[in-house]
């Protein structure tokens, strides 16, 4: 049994995203409607995809675009609020991601005790956002620093929006950072949110590294679970739970159930 097993319950588990409103800070941000608003929101979606059995929840700033690579401090005691607001109706596992930034998104784990982090750790890379580089040694060592080295470490190593520097096969770049960095999963990923991840890459991917945690990180739909779950040991699903299947819209607990079914008689 992998990880997945022992902290989410299941093998080939669906990790389900809670995408928060724009924040204090964040260009889009309604400072009408306020935080009590976004805490909402949250609580809305979080419920969608508790009723809908999803195996876990991973809260992300979805909305804070566009992104930084270091966000401000608001971003995070503004995540930090809602998730402790929420916290009693949590009744699944749940990671953490603060777009684009690890040292936040550990800070913010440790604060409020999430079993997982999504980030990009490793890598240097051409994106939306600029030039985008990464320091692995020093992030995890500021993960035992904050008191998080039991926070199981999703490493993105296709991320959305970027390309790697370097002309690299991704399959190559799975077997230097699993060598070198010791990640508990690889996140396999299409260019945006809701985009299809490539299976012919996640094939090759999960080939290059059998012992290490694979998961299909984007594009995930009702209609394409069952083959990305054939290949990977689990999947990131957002877009598709939504109403309509569009990003900007909150989630469907119909859409989360019809997947979820397809989920459970592919485990079965």
């Amino acid at each position: 049994m992998s990880w997945l097993g022992e902290v989410m319950g299941t093998e080939k588990a669906v990790i389900a995203m809670c995408h928060l409103q724009a924040l204090p800070g964040d260009p889009g941000y309604n400072e009408v409607k306020g935080m009590s608003w976004v805490v909402e929101k949250a609580k809305e979606d979080l419920e969608a995809l508790q009723e809908g059995g999803v195996d876990a929840v991973m809260f992300s700033n979805e909305f804070s675009l566009p992104y930084l690579t270091k966000v401000e401090k608001a971003t995070v005691a503004s995540m930090a609020r809602i998730i402790g607001e929420l916290k009693s109706y949590i009744s699944i596992p749940f990671g953490v991601n603060v777009l684009w930034d690890p040292y936040a998104s550990l800070d913010l784990a440790a604060a409020t005790e999430a079993k997982f982090v999504r980030e990009i750790f490793t890598g240097v890379y051409a994106s939306d956002f600029g030039l985008w580089n990464t320091n692995c040694g020093d992030v995890v060592r500021h993960q035992h620093a904050v008191g998080a080295q039991d926070v199981k470490l999703l490493f993105n190593i296709v991320p959305e929006a970027a390309r790697y520097m370097a002309q690299r096969d991704a399959a190559e770049i799975a077997k230097t950072t699993v060598f070198n960095c010791r990640p508990d999963a690889l996140c396999v990923s299409g260019i945006t949110a809701g985009s299809m991840t490539d299976t012919e890459v996640l094939e090759r991917v999960k080939k290059s590294v059998p012992d290490t945690v694979v998961l299909a990180n984007t594009g995930s739909r009702k209609e394409t679970i069952e083959k990305l779950l054939s290949i990977a040991d689990g999947a990131v699903v957002g877009t598709t739970f939504k109403y309509d299947g569009k990003f900007e819209n909150q989630t469907d607990v119909k859409r989360v159930k019809e997947f979820m079914k397809v989920v459970r008689e592919f485990r079965d």
